[in-house]
Formats: structure tokens, sequence, C-alpha cells
């Protein structure tokens, strides 16, 4: 207790009053970093090949990602490794189970998080998923006729056969056969689609007449077909005759592990899912798997083969349910047969049903029946045929991928809007070749995902490998490989700090976003296209829509913002001058042009214009409804709102006051934005770029980073309320106040940050001060090291004999056994006594491929991982005749190419065996294959110098 008193003391101290920066102090106050927990840390997908995993494999594994700075893990088990089957563990098994337990309580003892794949390999599907549930497909065939003849065909589709493997054992499809568990060995095989020469079950038979605006009658015919022959005398006009006929869409798990092969779900399907789900219910019964967390899916990647998953046995009557008609009148116009108008109405309801099937069928009573065993789902619901705002919506934890930020931020939008605290990402995925990224790398797509709004990262990915395999181990085909073998994995420790300090900020307190910009997928949803369906890809979600052009500009000048639903608006209200959205709040409404527009969403922001809110209309407002719906009784009740309002010009603006709002239409972004009173972060004009987060006092944090290639220094204006600030460097961990001043009424801070780095702002109302943070000026008379020693110590081939050398290069310049080295070399020199009058020193590097570790007189000092490769050393640590040593780790590409030039078998994977992601690195078997690679640079080259930094004072 008088510890606790003393410090509570020390903390609340006040110190006579001085001026700093002409403002007056209040009080001081003691900065610090927040409290890391396994939350705040990154988290890896974990894939368990042909889980062939053991106890002592599995606490080696997770014993080494603790130490190296890991939160959790995400098991994904895959397919296997050739030789290793006799290890196989089929998924869901009773062994297999056990082995996740154990998992459970060797990460609960290590303080580790745990979520589960809630399938092998994806999408969900499996062995246990039968004819009766796997994913469907309908189509179709036309028949145009006239009236006063007999028509007499055989109504019959006979479906083409569909053959996709992944690089297993070829077959060809004439020797294919059903059920296709009866090939044993399906890891053998890794089939992805198959659809075998059959014919199809017919779903209906109708006829529609043609008149002069479309269809006008419709018979059905579907009882007349006797034996597959239709005979129909045909009344008079000019008809068509529609067939619709349903098969098995064929779609296989994707790189499924042992005992997971199988068909892929029916996700329209309730009764398809809680089937699926039955399947873990039976294995995970009587086994405590109360630490395992949440629940995951990769995206929805069902229709990434051929042709689409677009049908459900039961879809006509959730179809009749969910838009009060019935499709089967509309066939013609489902198929594009119709008039322009009626075409886009019915395919926009068609794809409405779908994406609320995906929704009320797969996502929420998935996410019901995880929050029964007092867990939540991650989901990736990007890539559905669905409005993926509200899919995110109804997740625990929204999950994306991809690396262009605008496009990036639908989950974390989803998040935002609905008061959700995590935003996770599949981070670094195949960001280069095989073996060619680096740290750097890592950090700066990780960067891209903390702007979009993510703060909970997981790497894609660490590949469990026993202790003995054979270097490089066990490997995922589609991967930055953050895994134990990677000669890089020592400094991973530090890019793992950098994401934890980071996340740290991220995760506290929620967003502080300024406009909310409607995600206006109507049109989208009613052209027509080549295609039934239309998927939101997460590199390309908002990309066809104009809230792409409207989000681009935003980010790019300095706005912040979030996207919303029609339905995630119907529960926006407006009050004390703020749009409030479940805890967050918002300053406008931003409609991208849009021609359509769901009644009730327009409906919705006029009653918010006519509670107080700003509306911003690029262009003009809607025009019409979409879907059936909308062809009256919705178009016209936008008329009826629209004709409510009186609009004036004003410049190029045209301007509506309603009730106590606002309605504003430009052509222009700009002339829209300005007029809504938001202002942007000027500091984006400087390359900065920014998220911000609001403290529950009210008080702000800022996470920026230098995206430009150039180094900023300089004074930067915040758009919040704040007198004092702290800074934060999540690399390096320096921290202290920062310089401020007041600039024509406002406050503004002083900051220097290199290009590619990042720094937190933490503002503060009240006045603090305390040490400030250490920023410097670079002075001359650098001093340049020389006489090194280079000691290879941990890697292979082989370790290479030690180098001594005045001038540094490349160390695959040394000799072959050098060139084919991987791993980690230690530089060593001595520096001399300094006599320069100095506040410390800048330790540069001109060239290191690809990071350092820098220890003085053996104390680690810090880690480079991305240029430039700089380092402040205090002036108190250097005493004269110090010793330096930099320990600079290369990548794992030379050690690769130099086996794949032995012909060494490292490639061992069933399924995927493997994949090359640029075509020039593919061998003759269309492989991934480094035997034509040069030797990549390794190791520092160029100068390593010292030099003389002072304080900055401002």
């Amino acid at each position: 207790m008088k510890h606790f008193i003393f410090l509570s003391l020390c903390l609340i101290t006040v110190f006579s009053s001085c001026e700093q920066n002409n403002l007056q102090q209040k009080e001081t106050g003691k900065i610090s970093w927040p409290e890391i927990t396994p939350e705040m840390k990154p988290w890896t997908r974990w894939w368990w090949h042909g889980s062939a995993v053991t106890e002592k494999g599995l606490t080696a594994s997770l014993e080494a990602y603790k130490e190296a700075g890991l939160g959790g893990v995400e098991i994904t088990p895959i397919y296997g490794v050739k030789g290793e089957e006799k290890q196989f563990i089929d998924f869901l098994s009773p062994d297999w189970t056990e082995k996740l337990v154990y998992t459970l309580k060797e990460s609960e003892r290590l303080g580790l998080g745990v979520d589960l794949a809630n399938a092998s390999g994806w999408p969900f599907g499996g062995p246990w998923v039968g004819a009766e549930t796997a994913s469907r497909y309908f189509t179709s065939q036309v028949f145009n006729v006239a009236g006063g003849e007999t028509f007499s065909t055989n109504i019959a589709y006979m479906q083409q056969p569909v053959l996709r493997m992944q690089d297993g054992k070829k077959v060809q499809i004439n020797d294919v056969k059903e059920p296709l568990s009866t090939y044993g060995d399906l890891q053998e095989y890794a089939f992805d689609q198959v659809r075998l020469e059959k014919p199809l079950p017919l779903i209906l038979v109708s006829a529609h007449k043609s008149g002069q605006d479309g269809f006008t009658e419709k018979i059905d015919l579907t009882n007349q077909v006797e034996d597959g022959q239709l005979t129909w005398v045909v009344p008079e006009g000019e008809w068509v005759i529609c067939a619709l006929f349903e098969g098995l869409h064929g779609k296989q798990v994707e790189r499924a592990g042992p005992g997971g092969e199988g068909n892929v779900i029916d996700h329209f399907s309730r009764s398809a899912l809680d089937g699926y789900l039955d399947k873990f219910d039976t294995a995970f019964k009587n086994h405590d798997l109360n630490y395992l967390r949440y629940y995951f899916n990769d995206s929805y990647e069902v229709d990434d083969a051929h042709g689409e998953a677009n049908w459900t046995p039961d879809f006509f009557t959730a179809f009749q349910q969910l838009n009060d008609y019935d499709l089967r009148n509309y066939i013609p116009a489902l198929l594009g047969r119709d008039t322009e108008e009626m075409n886009g109405r019915v395919i926009y309801d068609y794809r409405w049903t779908i994406s609320q099937l995906l929704l009320e069928n797969y996502t929420k009573p998935w996410q019901k029946w995880a929050s029964a065993q007092g867990k939540g789902i991650r989901n990736q619901a990007h890539g559905s045929p669905a409005n993926v705002l509200d899919l995110y919506a109804a997740s625990d934890v929204p999950e994306i991928e991809g690396r262009e930020i605008v496009n990036l931020k639908s989950a974390a939008s989803a998040a935002h809007v609905t008061g959700k605290k995590l935003i996770s990402s599949e981070s670094a995925t195949w960001l280069n070749e095989h073996f060619e990224s680096n740290w750097g790398d890592v950090k700066n797509a990780v960067d891209n995902m903390f702007l979009s709004g993510v703060n909970h990262i997981f790497y894609h990915g660490t590949a469990y490998s026993p202790q003995e395999a054979m270097w490089p181990g066990w490997l995922f085909y589609a991967a930055v490989h953050f895994t134990p073998t990677n000669s890089l994995w020592d400094d991973f420790k530090t890019l793992n700090q950098y994401v934890a300090r980071s996340q740290s900020f991220l995760q506290a307190g929620r967003p502080a976003n300024d406009i909310l910009v409607y995600f206006n997928v109507a049109d989208h949803w009613s052209e027509r296209g080549n295609y039934m369906l239309k998927h939101f890809h997460s590199n390309t979600l908002f990309d066809d829509l104009s809230l792409k052009v409207c989000g681009d500009y935003l980010s790019e000048n300095g706005y912040s913002w979030d996207a919303i639903s029609d339905q995630q608006l119907q529960d926006v209200t407006y009050e004390v001058n703020q749009l409030l959205t479940n805890g967050n709040s918002y300053k406008t409404i931003l409609i991208p042009e849009a021609s359509l527009m769901p009644a009730e969403t327009f409906e919705k922001l006029i009653n918010l214009a006519n509670e107080g809110a700003t509306l911003l209309f690029v262009k003009d407002l809607p025009k019409a409804a979409p879907g059936m719906g909308g062809k009256a009784e919705g178009t016209q009740k936008i008329a009826h709102l629209k004709n409510e309002l009186s609009f004036k010009q004003e410049g190029n603006r045209c301007m509506a006051a309603y009730g106590k709002g606002l309605i504003v239409v430009a052509e222009e972004l700009p002339e829209l934005v300005t007029y809504s009173g938001v202002q942007p972060e000027s500091f984006y004009n400087d390359g900065l770029q920014s998220i911000r987060r609001l403290k529950d006092d009210g008080n702000y944090y800022y996470f920026i980073k230098n995206t430009s290639d150039t180094l900023f220094k300089g004074w930067i204006a915040l758009q919040v309320d704040y007198t004092s600030a702290a800074l934060y460097n999540p690399m390096t961990g320096a921290e202290g106040y920062a310089f401020t001043k007041s600039d024509e009424r406002k406050t503004v801070i002083y900051v220097s940050i290199r290009p590619e780095e990042s720094i937190v702002v933490e503002t503060f109302k009240d006045i603090y001060t305390g040490e400030l943070y250490p920023f410097y000026e670079i002075l001359d008379n650098a001093v340049a090291l020389s006489d090194w020693k280079i000691d290879f110590i941990k890697g292979g081939p082989i370790l290479p004999e030690s180098v001594s050398t005045e001038k540094l290069q490349s160390w695959v310049n040394y000799g072959s056994d050098y060139e084919h080295f991987s791993g980690t070399a230690e530089y060593m020199t001595i520096i001399p006594s300094l006599s320069e009058s100095t506040d410390a020193w800048l330790l540069r590097l001109d060239n290191v491929h690809e990071s350092a570790a820098i220890y003085l007189n053996d104390k680690h000092i810090g880690t480079l991982l991305n240029a430039p490769y700089e380092l402040e050393i205090p002036v108190e640590a250097l005493h004269g005749n110090d010793t330096l040593k930099i320990a600079v780790s290369n990548l794992m590409a030379n050690r690769i190419a130099y086996m794949d030039k032995q012909g060494m078998t490292w490639r061992k994977f069933y399924n995927i065996n493997f994949a090359a992601r640029r075509a020039e690195n593919r061998g003759e078997d269309g492989i991934f294959s480094a035997r034509n690679w040069n030797p990549k640079a390794s190791g520092l080259s160029g100068e390593v110098t010292l030099i003389p930094l002072k304080r900055t004072i401002k």
C-alpha cells in the first residue's frame, strides 16, 4: 500500500510552474505505453499439414511462437506432406480432437490465444456433406415459339463434365466415378471441382407470352412434361418457353486435410449449415474447449471454380417470402430475356435474395452456434455475392485481406458502424515470390492494414513443422513463411513488438471518423452483366461502385470515413449535432452517385436531414427504387419525398434546407465535402497518412505513417481539440512529449518521421509537460567505420569461413559457399574514441540485406528491418573503443536456389506442390523453382557511419 501511495503521489505531483512554447503549464503528467495483452500482439494462421502433429512438436512450436512475440494462433488443418502418411490424423477424429485439447492447454499455459478454422481447408465442407446439402447451381434452356403450332421436344439438359484438380494424381474425367470417396486416399487426388456428364433434374418449365412492353401472360408447363417430353399446343401470340434445371456445383473443399475432403456446403440453406455444424458438436462433445476463443471462416471461395453456386432447392419459396411475389412468373427477366427495366429489377431482387440467404441462413446462425458455446466468429465475408458490410456486421470480428486501403476499409467500416472492438486481417499473403519477402515488406503491408482500420493482425502464415524435418521444413504454398526455419526468424520478434505496440493504441477507445459513405449497391445489382451473381472480392470490393471514387478522394485528401449499408443506415440516429451508430458518431453522410436507391433508405436519409443532419449527394438525388417493389410504390415514394425539397442554386451547388438539416447536391466532391464543415488532416499533403481513435477521456490517439520516400520534418496540425501531446515510436520504443505551439489559434506539433516510419500521437486537452520526445538534427563530421570481421554463426547449407575486410560488400561475392548461404552473420568492429561534442550519434548502414540486429558492447540496442537503416545511440552509451556488432540475416532465397540446383527434394506436399507466384519462376513441371536464380545480395554493403546529432530544440 505504501508503494502504491508513493507511485500515485509521483504521478500527480505538481511541479513549479514554467512556460513552454508560450503555453502555461497546468500540471505535469507521465506518459506511458498501454499494457500489452495477448490480443494486442500479432497472431498467425497455423497450418497443420495433414494434422500430423505430436504433443512434443506442438509444445516446441508454441514455445517458439511465444518467444518470438506472437499473441496467438489460428489452427487451420490442410493437406498433408508426402512420406508422412502414417502420421496423418483425420480431421475431427477422436485423436484429432485430443490434439486440439492438448494445444488449448499448452497455449493457456503459455498465454497464447487460440482460434480454430471451422473447416479443414476452405470453404465449409467435408465428407459428411452429402449431395442433398452440397452447393448447387441452376442452368436453363429457352425456346421461342409462335402461336398455332404444336411444340414438341425433349426437355432435358445434359451436364457438361468438369474436372479441376490441384497438383494431385491425374485422372481422366471419363474415369471419375461418384462418390469421390471411393478413391480412398483423396489427398493423392486433390479434387477441386467435379461434375460428371449426366442429365440434370428439371426445376420447372414455363411459357411466357410476349407483349409490346414485355411478357404479359405465364403458363406453367412443368406437369405437362412426361418422361422428359413436352408436347404443347401453343396459343395465339409469340411465346418464350423457359426450362430451368438444377445441378450440383461440384465444388470440393480446397486444400483439405485428411478427413476434411468433400463437398462444399450450400451456403444458402439453413439445414445444410446445421447439418455441417452437427459434425463439430459430435466431435467436441465431452471435450474441454473452453479456452478456444473464436471460430474462423476463410473468404467465400465457392465460385473460384467453373460456374457459380447460385441456387438452393428452396429458393423460390425464400424469394417469395422476401420479395412478396413469385419469381416463377418472371423467369424471362431472370434470364435477361425481358425488357431492360424488367431484367434489371428482377435480377436485383434475385441478388438481394441471395445476399439475405447468406446473411440469415449462414452467417447469423453460424455466429449464434458459436455464441452458444461462449465463443465468437472471425469471418472473411469478402468474395461473397452478398452485401459484405452486412455479413461483416453479423460477425464478432470482421476480417479482411488485400493491399488497397479503400477496399480494405470494408471490414473496418462494418465494425466501426456496429461498435465492434476488433477488426482482423489476413496479412502479408504472398507479398513477393517465395523466399523474397523481408520483415520490412511485412511491416509495410501491416501498416496498410492499420491505416484501413485493422487492429488485430493475423500473419499468413506459419506451418507446423516437426523439429526433425529437413530444412526448410513444412511450408504453405501461398505465404510469407513465418516459421522458425526462416533465416530472418531471430529478428521476427522486433516486427512483432512493433505490431503489439501499435495495436495497443489501435485497440484502445473507439474509432473517430467523420464521414459516413453510403454503400450504393442497388445500381450494381441492377446491372445484369455476364453472370447471375456479383461478388465483392477483397482487392476490388468497391471498385465497381461510385463509392470507390468517393473513397479514393477522401482517403487521398485526409478525410476519415466509413462505409455504411442500407440495413445499417436504418439504425442511425441524429442527436446533439451528431450521427450516431451504436456508440460511434459522425458529422455527415456522403451519398455517391446513385440512380437507384431503396425507398426506405432514401426515406431514412430524408428523416435524418429533418432531424438536423447534413446530407451530401454526388451529382444528383436517386431517380428510382430498385427491384420489382421499387417499380411503382418505391419509386413513387422517392418522387414524393423529392417533391418536398426546395433547392436553390449556390455557385456549383444545389442546396435544400429540410427540417433542421441540409441537403447539398454537387457535381464535384470537393464542392460537397468542403461545405460539410469536415476538415481534412492537412498533413496528407506531405505524404503522411493516419488513422484516429477517440479515447474514453475525450482525448485522441493518431497512428501516423510517412508513406513518402523522403524524410518529413516540420509542424503538423491535427483536426481535433487539444492543447498538448505525447509521441510514441512503436518500432524503437522512444516516447516523450511533443513540441507544441499555437498557430493561427490552433495547436500544432513538431514531428520528424523517416520514410516508412510510423509514430503514435496522444493528445491532451490539458497542458502537460515532461521529458520531450528526442528529435535530432544531423551535424557534419561523420565517422566511417572499418576493419570488419565477419563470422557466420547460424544457417546453411554450411557455415562459411570467417572473413576480414576493410570494404563491405555483399557476402555472395566471397565465393560459392557464401552464395548458397542463408542465415546470420555477425559483423564486428571497434568504434574508436569519438572527440566530437554531441548529444547523440546516428548509426547509419548504407545497405542491409535484409535485417540487422545492433549490439553495443554485447548489449542489444535495436534491430533495423527496413530502409533507411538508421539507429540513434545516446552519447553516454559510448565510452571509447566500444565493440560494435551487427548481426545481419539474409533471405531464405539463396539456400533454396542451391537446393533446387542440386535437385534436392523439399517440395513434397499434397494438393498443391508448390505454386509459383510469378510465371518466370515456374519450372518445366509448372511448379515453383529457384534453380535459375542468381544469388541475391546478402549482408552489409557500402559504408557504416556514425554521424553526430544535436538535440532539436523548438
